[in-house]
Order: C-alpha cells, then structure tokens, then sequence
C-alpha cells in the first residue's frame, strides 16, 4: 500500500512538474492583469467571446466526444502520401516584390510594401505540447524557423499550441522586430525572453499605426485560449492589416458569428481574406468556421479574394485530410469567388491574386 501512495505521489508530482514547463507559458499577472480586468472583453476572470459561446454543441459531451474519437466511423484524417510542396528560399526574395508563401495550416510569410510579416508560425512538425502527438503530414513540414529571414511584425492570432509553437518563436527571436497580439498573450512572450517594446497587445476594435502607411486593427473572432489546463486567460483575435497598398484580414480561428458582417460593413472591400477552413466537427460547431459557412463569411466580409487555411498539415478534427478544400471548391461552383490556394512554399503574387490555382489535394491519396 505504502509502494502505491509512493507512486501515485510521484506520478501527480511529474503531472503537475510537466504544465510548469517553460513552453506552456505564463499567464498575466501584476499589473498587466490589472490593465486586463478593464477590458469590457474581460468578465469573471476570464475573456468572452461576443455572444454566447459553449466549448461543446447542445447535447456533446467530452465522452461523447471521446467516444467518437476512439471507436468512431474514422475517415482518413491524414493522408497516405507526401503532401506536395515547392521550397521556395526566402532569404533571396526580393523585398519589393509583394507576396506571400504558405506552411501549411495557418503558418504563412508574406512581404507587403517592402515589410516582411509572419503569422503563427508552427515549423517544428509539432502542433501539441506532447512531443510527436499531433505530427505535421509527411511532406508538409519542408520549412524551419532557419529559413525565415528577418521579420519587421509577426502576428499571433491566440496561443493554441497549434497558432504559438515555443520552439519555433524561441528559434525565431533574434528575427522578430515588433510582435502583435491580442492581451495577454504577451505574457507567454515575455517569460520567454521578448521584452516588452517588442510586444504589441491590443484589445478588440482597437488600432494602431505599425508606422507610415501601416494600420492593423484588432478585431473579434469566435473561439477560446489556452495551453494548459486553464482557459481564456489571454484573448483570441483576427486583424485587418491596412498597408499602402492592400487590405489583407488575418481571420485567425473563429466560429461563425455577428462580428463577420460587421467588420465587412466597417471596412469595405478586403484584398484578401485569409480564413479558417478545418479542423471543424459538430461537436464544437461554434469555435470553427464550417466550409458550408465558409463562403457566406468570405461575402459579408466583402473578400475580393479568399484563402482558406487551418488544413493540410496537421489532423486536430475527425474529417477527412482534404475535406475543407474539396467542399469548399464544391460549394463555389455556385457562388465563383476567387479562391487562393497555392501548394506549400509556393510563391503567390499578392499583385495578380486571380490566378489559375491547382486543385494539389486531388492527387495525394
């Protein structure tokens, strides 16, 4: 009896050793909680989406959920070849030259107006804190944190481990000039090593300007936060990036919600929306965009063009591998927006968006 007690003490002790652990981060403290708590987003401790927003749809439970996972009718939610990609050198990109290049699900690079941007880089194969769980597909993972060069503003969305990797931001920071982030998520950034000029935290429907010509605004998404145990210590955002010569919305993850039409009522016209498309399920049908939804948020969002993202790395959901591009592709046989969805490390021409994009995921099996 006393060998169990001995045991289950050093098992709970190796648990709880395990969310101290550097990567997991730091939750706001101090003064910065305190400059928190008076954000109207801020309410009972923890940070709320707009509306009414549960973790589960009506009648889901974590068993129920579980239970599908487990002994569910699985489909092939990784695929059985490589993912085809292009290694594209970005050190010798010319910075004039506006573009943009995808990692694979919601990592991406792109330059604009002679400033470099990166969004939620996760380039360590990695998208959990338990190392090898959630591994990216075999073919899709072609990019380090070695082959990104200097960067003027990198955007984080939210701190899901699959949107803030730790060895990928911590291999990145001598690179990395400015940081911009919804509130809260600075304080991962900070015990990390970022010093606190670096970091731009900003509430939703607020603003500033990067520099001449460079507004980004922080605005609403429907989801939630956390790496560890506890949530919505840190607030999950989108961002409307205005430069001199582009619009670019960074949609982050959401669910479809009121803050869509209003953001495309504020702003007009949008060169490019960048939108969440996988990892979907109708056990948590509020905290993603659905491809049935996709469409309709890329309209009132008034996109000129749109690009879905959130698939073709990593498998978080139940569908199949390809399904958030061949329903989406399926459902715009009616609706014929302009869709961006370049390979891996293939170059997009940010000046010439209406190009004739292959259709990749149809031939890997």
């Amino acid at each position: 009896m006393t060998l169990f007690f001995l045991i289950l003490f050093l098992s709970s002790l190796l648990i709880v050793s395990f969310f101290y652990l550097p990567k997991f981060g730091k939750h706001p403290s101090g003064e910065h909680l305190e400059l928190i708590k008076k954000s109207p987003n801020f309410k009972n401790g923890s940070f709320a989406n707009l509306n009414y927003t549960p973790a589960l749809t009506e009648g889901a439970s974590y068993y129920t959920v579980l239970k599908e996972f487990i002994y569910g009718n699985k489909q092939r939610v990784k695929p059985l070849k490589e993912i085809p990609a292009i290694k594209t050198n970005l050190h010798t990109l010319d910075i004039n030259q506006n573009l943009l290049v995808w990692f694979g699900h919601s990592s991406y690079y792109f330059q604009l107006d002679g400033k470099r941007f990166l969004v939620d880089p996760v380039l360590s194969g990695n998208a959990s804190p338990v190392p090898g769980s959630i591994k990216a597909f075999k073919g899709a993972n072609i990019y380090s944190a070695d082959d990104i060069p200097e960067i003027d503003y990198l955007f984080i969305t939210h701190d899901h481990w699959d949107h803030l990797d730790y060895k990928t931001i911590i291999k990145l920071k001598s690179k990395i000039k400015v940081i911009v982030c919804g509130l809260g998520t600075g304080s991962h950034l900070k015990h990390w090593g970022f010093k606190n000029e670096q970091i731009i935290e900003n509430d939703w429907h607020s603003n500033i300007n990067l520099e001449s010509g460079f507004v980004v605004n922080t605005l609403p998404a429907r989801h939630f936060s956390g790496r560890g145990l506890v949530r919505n210590k840190t607030l999950w955002a989108s961002f409307l990036l205005q430069t001199p010569s582009m619009k670019i919305f960074i949609g982050g993850d959401s669910g479809y919600d009121t803050h869509f039409a209003e953001i495309g009522k504020r702003f007009g016209e949008i060169d490019l929306v960048i939108l969440e498309n996988g990892q979907y399920d109708k056990n948590w049908k509020y905290i993603h965009t659905h491809p049935h939804e996709f469409l309709n948020v890329a309209k009132e969002l008034n996109a000129k063009h749109v690009f879905p993202v959130h698939s073709g790395k990593f498998a978080l959901a139940n569908h199949a591998w390809h399904e958030p591009l061949s329903k989406v592709y399926e459902y715009n046989k009616t609706e014929m927006l302009s869709l961006v969805t370049p390979l891996i490390g293939e170059i997009v021409n940010l000046n010439a968006l209406q190009q004739d994009y292959k259709q990749w995921w149809l031939s890997v099996e």
